[in-house]
């Protein structure tokens, strides 16, 4: 069965395909190999590349991120070093100059490190069609245009990922989260879990152990013990549900204590 692949000039044109049908191309490093490794449907394909949604603006604190900006382009942008720890935490230098934005929010986890990232950064999605941006993450397809967030104070952001390889390697545990401290005291806590779960996880649980309680071992230490009960990770080819429950303890502690 032969796949064709459109290659749309505008967004309504793309949303008039998927309409019809046809599955979103991002860059294609995701839903490639397992079109050449099944050889299945989808037979149709839309392809974003000319569709104008590539960009990184910075307006004061505000980042748009374009859906179809590459994570190689967030890397070498200077104004997003919050994110070089991210984007080069994902894949190898050649995914990265073709893997997008738009499809790293919906690619299967132990992937999408990016996607956890935005969601601990509170980061919103513009979706076509819709006048609302829509929270992350996103649980349904959709095409996103864009990707918009507000840049932290230093300091507050944090980000670990576990993984068998240093490069190149998908995630047995992925921390990212927002913390904020006002006279030794969480006051505001925002957290997201890849590599444990079949999307990226909000840690509920985690943040309302951290908040009004000082950021200190102890703190941590019990937040990861209410923060297993959210968990559902799965035995994959890069380790076994059972593994990442017993180092998630271990990760948080690094996220949020450095240490």
């Amino acid at each position: 069965m032969l796949t064709e692949v459109h290659v749309p000039e505008d967004v309504p044109a793309a949303v008039g395909l998927i309409a019809s049908g046809a599955t979103i191309l991002g860059g294609g490093t995701a839903l490639m190999p397992a079109l050449n490794d099944y050889g299945s449907p989808p037979t149709a394909l839309v392809s974003l590349r000319r569709t104008g949604l590539a960009g990184i603006t910075v307006a004061g604190s505000t980042v748009t991120l374009g859906a179809t900006t590459t994570l190689a382009q967030i890397e070498h942008d200077a104004r997003l070093a919050l994110l070089n720890p991210v984007v080069r935490s994902i894949a190898s230098v050649p995914v990265r100059t073709l893997a997008t934005v738009g499809g790293n929010l919906f690619v299967r986890q132990p992937h999408g490190d990016l996607a956890v990232a935005l969601v601990a950064l509170d980061a919103r999605a513009t979706l076509a069609g819709h006048d609302e941006p829509a929270e992350l993450p996103l649980r349904q397809p959709a095409l996103v245009t864009a990707v918009t967030f507000e840049r932290p104070e230093p300091g507050i952001f944090k980000y670990v990922k576990a993984a068998r390889r240093r490069f190149n390697s998908a995630s047995l545990v992925t921390v990212a989260a927002t913390v904020v401290e006002s006279g030794g005291i969480v006051t505001g806590a925002r957290v997201a879990l890849g590599g444990v779960g079949d999307h990226v996880l909000r840690a509920h649980a985690v943040e309302e152990a951290l908040i009004g309680r000082p950021l200190n071992e102890a703190t941590v230490h019990a937040a990861a013990q209410d923060g297993l009960t959210e968990l559902s990770p799965a035995d994959d080819a890069y380790a076994s549900a059972w593994y990442r429950k017993r180092v998630f303890p271990v990760h948080l502690r690094r996220a949020l204590l450095g240490c």
